[in-house]
């Protein structure tokens, strides 16, 4: 259980990937969480589109054998209209994607192809727009989404049970079942509902650290209350709700602090997605001589729509504080991205 059963590199969509030493015992578990909150069945049949060095990837091949499902491999999602007739012909079941897939998909003519089939479709890797899961429980009323969050470093962190989509579309979730997370302040304190800090976890979940790379392991794992045990610091700031439900904000590398104020780029893309025409967005902080970071979006028109500089702006002044407006837009054919599908916003600095 507790030999090293696999190393998981991280996408490198924030800087460097390391690797994520996993044990048995901390795979076998993160599986049967997932699997119990997803209800899989012998019956289930998932198509995955994702790389299998993708962690995302790699445990949907994990769980169709420990539930004894059926998995339909494709090798990428190249081709949309020939995965959405694969899944009409093999009659799947569970779709996994990541938010650049599914803003494919909803760019779809999908009256085209029987996806009846479906059960559930999850999203990880970066949190859905907001406007997107909307649209998404439009396309497909009959299936479970699930919004989750998750990183390498523990495999999957928490996801929000679909029927508190229509409550808190904005949220990814508690805890997978087994597992505990709280939200603490620089100096350590647990925080209050409302209060925005770094979440932490618990559980059997948490990965031994990273691959050589003892530094790094040092400041992202601590110990934990008992012998042995281990808990991983996310980097990521969150903040949770009266009744326990909790909010990504951004990685606290990300933040990008204009006129002494602290902007989480999330917010600022939440409100591009708002705008129709825009499929893909991406905000980052850019040297400012008077503001300190002057926040600057990038962004991806769909087919068929044309919009300006002066478009996107009138918008977000109608969604946006004056501090989180974007300075600069700077339009683009297709942003960088992992082998995952994750937008990198590190190379959108370069």
């Amino acid at each position: 259980d507790i030999d090293l059963a696999c190393l998981i590199y991280t996408s490198g969509s924030t800087g460097e990937p390391k690797g994520v030493m996993s044990t048995h015992a901390n795979m076998a578990f993160a599986a049967s969480s997932i699997i119990q909150y997803l209800e899989n069945v012998p019956e289930d049949i998932i198509i995955n589109v994702l790389p299998l060095s993708f962690d995302y990837g790699l445990y949907q091949l994990l769980m169709a054998f420990k539930f004894g499902g059926t998995l339909v491999l494709e090798r990428s999602f190249t081709y949309p209209a020939a995965v959405l007739k694969r899944i009409e012909q093999e009659r799947v079941t569970g779709l996994p994607g990541v938010p650049t897939l599914f803003a494919v998909l909803l760019q779809m003519d999908l009256t085209k192809f029987d996806l009846s089939s479906l059960r559930y479709l999850t999203n990880t890797a970066a949190a859905l727009p907001v406007e997107h899961i909307q649209r998404l429980r439009d396309a497909f009323p009959w299936a479970r989404l699930y919004s989750m969050y998750g990183l390498t470093e523990c495999k999957r962190t928490l996801y929000l049970p679909p029927e508190e989509l229509e409550r808190r579309p904005g949220s990814v979730g508690i805890a997978i079942p087994g597992t505990e997370v709280w939200i603490e302040d620089e100096n350590g304190n647990q925080l209050e509902p409302g209060e925005v800090g770094e979440l932490v976890v618990r559980g059997s979940h948490v990965m031994q650290g990273y691959w050589n790379n003892p530094k790094a392991t040092a400041e992202g794992y601590h110990p934990g209350r008992y012998p042995a045990e281990r808990l991983l610091y996310t980097g990521d700031l969150f903040k949770m709700d009266e009744e326990g439900f909790l909010y990504f904000v951004a990685r606290k590398d990300d933040i990008i602090k204009s006129r002494g104020e602290k902007v989480a780029p999330k917010e600022v893309e939440g409100a591009l997605y708002r705008l129709p025409g825009i499929v893909e967005a991406a905000v980052i902080g850019v040297p400012d001589e008077l503001l300190g970071e002057a926040v600057k979006a990038f962004v991806v028109c769909g087919e068929g729509h044309q919009l300006t500089e002066k478009d996107v702006l009138r918008h977000c002044a109608q969604h946006l504080e004056d501090f989180m407006m974007p300075k600069y837009v700077e339009f683009r054919d297709s942003l960088p991205k992992t082998s995952s599908g994750k937008i990198q916003a590190a190379a959108l600095k370069n």
